[in-house]
């Protein structure tokens, strides 16, 4: 792999921003990600720079991206704080304090490079380095078979968790989890 995982840094909006674009453009993207590219193009400049200003230096929010060599970003991964008690972006109630793992993707021509196994190891450690956090979570699409392998390559494992999929409540949200030893 030529891609290192590292945080995104604030200056870094407009590649954020294609990079979620590119994402949401992927075939995949209707059940990998809750947000559509048509809203997520019809945002201005000031959405992306505060998103990315957010996820840079967070503490409750932190992106990291896959950087080649060239300085071309092939995946990204956000990582979301959650408190107990607190809502969840799923619409359940969070039960103890953890991670929340979203916005996963890797760049078509970056798959199998080992890219998705930098990114989910820099989130995973940088969950652990938060005060308190003993789990990493994500969901996954019960379609997205391909997703949960690799998931399931870097340790997570099924809660037996499920909501339904927005906008498609026949369908399902696995949930993964990651405890730490």
């Amino acid at each position: 792999m030529n891609q290192v995982a590292r945080p995104v840094r604030a200056d870094e909006w407009r590649e954020a921003k294609e990079l979620r674009l590119a994402a949401l453009r992927d075939p995949v993207a209707p059940i990998a990600f809750l947000e559509t590219y048509e809203r997520a193009v019809a945002e201005p400049d000031s959405f992306w720079r505060e998103r990315t200003e957010g996820a840079a230096d967070g503490t409750r929010v932190r992106q990291f991206v896959a950087e080649g060599p060239d300085g071309t970003w092939g995946g990204t991964v956000t990582v979301l704080v959650e408190d107990e008690g607190a809502d969840d972006a799923l619409g359940g109630t969070v039960r103890r304090r953890q991670t929340h793992l979203v916005a996963v993707y890797v760049r078509p021509g970056c798959r199998g490079a080992g890219v998705i196994d930098a990114l989910i190891e820099t989130a995973v450690a940088w969950s652990w380095s938060v005060a308190e956090v003993t789990r990493a979570r994500l969901h996954v699409h019960e379609d997205n078979a391909r997703a949960e392998r690799v998931y399931r390559r870097c340790g997570f494992r099924r809660s037996g968790e499920t909501v339904p999929m927005r906008g498609e409540p026949a369908k399902a949200e696995r949930e993964m989890i990651l405890d730490r030893l």
